[in-house]
């Protein structure tokens, strides 16, 4: 099968939607199929499959900044892609934004699939887009939702139905981590995965709770990861348990698994704006018990706490409290990771890839 994927971010820039369609590429590929991804691209250093949808400006969307290219340039490259592409489908991603996957819709002929990633309250602004993209939108001929909360907002928003397949991972490469020693600390180790410049990450909701747990555990290491201004992060910390922190900046898929592969626990923080929750899915992977802030869809995730913790969601004290009673207990934590361990495996690729190809069959060519 000829499949052409548009993703609407930039693939230089770290972010789940765009882990998701590069995953999905390699999972197509690897099934045998023929697959042109189109994304705005910033750099020479895309995958071969990969078609410069041009390069990306930042706009605000959903509480972040989304990097997309929009406009007659990309309108140009979506037309010539679609015409030399002659793909049996189509497969846009977040269609709903201003960037190349809603001018795919609206330039091509199908057949068209969409997934719909992002979760947000249904406001007077996404209603009025939603009904001028409407026309776009008719020609869809699937729907997919990562979670049942982006299909939520898709029903509410522009009505119709989707099928539920969420986000997807490597297990395997999860668990290809090694702990360094480096990145241990005597009284336990704690994680953070996040763009330290975006609020509704929560790393200062962490931070806030640094001191307490360097007052009760003053050997912990609390591991931060992610783009931002480092410096300023650590000069919110009282100067006393500064040198428990260590900023890591952004890393690879190697550090990335080697960091959970090292922790006793992984926080997640956020304060909203999540449509599903693949890094704690990473961290379960990776044998790391989930302490994270009780939004609808981490809930979900985490099947109501069954599978990690859940805390209020902006709530310092929550986290110090709940984070030193898993650091204290080698029993619980065990039991978290056993359960995680077991339920990821529902979202390995070699799964979701079928379920993604048998809604491909319904459309295709």
């Amino acid at each position: 099968m000829k499949i052409g994927l548009v993703c609407p971010y930039s693939l230089g820039t770290p972010g789940g939607v765009q882990n998701h369609v590069r995953d999905l590429a390699e999972a197509l590929l690897a099934r045998g199929h023929q697959v042109s991804v189109l994304a705005p691209v910033d750099d020479n250093e895309a995958p071969p499959y990969v078609v410069s949808a041009g390069h990306a400006v930042g706009v605000p969307y959903n509480g972040s900044v989304a990097r997309v290219t929009f406009g007659p340039r990309t309108a140009a490259r979506v037309r010539s892609w679609l015409a030399e592409g002659a793909f049996d489908v189509v497969h846009v991603h977040e269609p709903m934004t201003p960037s190349a996957s809603i001018i795919a819709l609206w330039a091509g002929d199908g057949p068209f699939v969409a997934t719909f990633h992002t979760w947000q309250v249904r406001s007077r602004a996404m209603s009025a887009a939603a009904g001028l993209l409407r026309p776009a939108l008719e020609k869809l001929d699937a729907r997919i939702a990562v979670s049942e909360n982006a299909r939520s907002m898709m029903v509410q928003h522009i009505g119709g139905e989707a099928v539920v397949i969420p986000n997807g991972l490597y297990t395997k490469r999860c668990q290809s981590g090694r702990i360094r020693p480096e990145w241990q600390g005597n009284d336990g180790t704690i994680s953070f995965l996040g763009r330290m410049d975006e609020p509704r990450k929560g790393l200062g909701v962490l931070l806030s709770a640094v001191p307490r747990l360097v007052a009760e555990r003053p050997g912990l290491k609390v591991l931060v990861a992610g783009t931002g201004q480092a410096d300023d992060a650590r000069r919110s910390l009282p100067s006393s348990c500064r040198d428990n922190v260590l900023f890591l900046g952004a890393i690879d898929d190697a550090a990335r698994a080697d960091m959970l592969a090292g922790s006793d626990v992984y926080v997640a923080p956020h304060l909203g704006g999540e449509s599903f929750g693949i890094v704690l899915l990473e961290a379960m992977a990776a044998g790391a018990p989930v302490l994270a802030s009780d939004l609808a869809a981490f809930r979900q995730v985490l099947d109501g706490g069954r599978l990690g913790e859940l805390f209020e969601p902006g709530n310092a004290t929550a986290l110090a409290d709940q984070a030193l009673r898993l650091l204290g207990s080698i029993d619980e934590r065990g039991k978290l990771r056993a359960a995680g361990l077991s339920a990821v495996l529902r979202y390995d690729w070699d799964a979701l890839i079928d379920e993604i190809l048998a809604v491909y069959d319904l459309v295709a060519r």
